[in-house]
């Protein structure tokens, strides 16, 4: 069985994925959250660190999760019921969790982003939607329909995207940020592009978008999210020669 060290395949993550440099949400935390007794034999990977998605890594015999949504996002205390659940299943199993939120979402090859323009077939991409210090999402120009780009989404989601065509319907500047980034949409419009691809945003950005004058894609918070961890883990996977596998728990959201 090959065996990787869970430490150094951190500090790899850390610096490849800029995990300090990058300021994210105050109160996300990036990194390692939780340690095993530092081998890994088996990688899986998922969107959200939850105690589903650990009990589902410990059925896959894993002893490292990888996950875009970590484990805390505000007060972690006290850890009693299905709190106390979680971190019982982790530490049974053997389970160390690595987070990577906005550093994986930047980032130029394994980033969500970038890999979801990839699977849109969109190329010579420029940095695209300034936040926290950074941009992390990505621009095109292209001439694709409307309906096409739709179309693209839905292939490379597997979930029929939601549709405000309040837009061009040939679209030419096409901006990609995967997640929850449709209350940026003024943003979106203010950088310059005619559609905007994201995972989810709020109901009053209908009118804003017909207002604008731009199309909005909402492919889904959680389906535009899978591709980062993916490239992660694979990548991980060929450097440090251990298996890896995605943990596939839909939010429908």
């Amino acid at each position: 069985m090959s065996k990787a060290s869970l430490a150094a395949i951190v500090r790899y993550c850390d610096r490849l994925l800029g995990t300090a440099r990058i300021q994210d949400y105050e109160r996300a935390v990036n990194g390692l959250q939780v340690e095993n007794c530092g081998a890994v034999t088996r990688i899986a990977v998922a969107v959200d660190a939850t105690l589903a998605t650990v009990r589902l890594a410990a059925a896959a015999r894993a002893d490292l999760l990888l996950a875009h949504h970590g484990l805390f996002w505000g007060p972690s205390h006290p850890w009693t019921g299905k709190r106390y659940e979680l971190i019982r299943c982790l530490f049974e199993h053997n389970l160390a969790v690595y987070s990577s939120h906005l550093p994986l979402d930047a980032h130029p090859r394994f980033g969500n982003n970038a890999r979801l323009c990839a699977a849109l077939g969109l190329t010579k991409l420029r940095p695209f939607f300034f936040d926290h210090g950074l941009f992390f999402g990505f621009q095109a120009q292209a001439r694709i329909s409307r309906a096409d780009l739709v179309s693209r989404l839905q292939s490379a989601t597997g979930a029929k995207p939601r549709v405000v065509p309040a837009g061009p319907v040939i679209c030419r500047r096409i901006g990609v940020v995967s997640g929850g980034a449709g209350d940026g949409l003024k943003k979106a419009a203010e950088e310059g592009v005619d559609t905007f691809v994201t995972g989810e945003g709020p109901h009053w950005t209908y009118g804003l978008a017909e207002e604008l004058g731009v199309n909005v894609l909402y492919g889904g918070h959680y389906a535009t999210e899978t591709f980062g961890v993916k490239a992660l883990a694979a990548h991980l996977a060929s450097r440090f020669k251990v298996p890896w596998s995605f943990l596939d728990h839909p939010t429908g959201l």
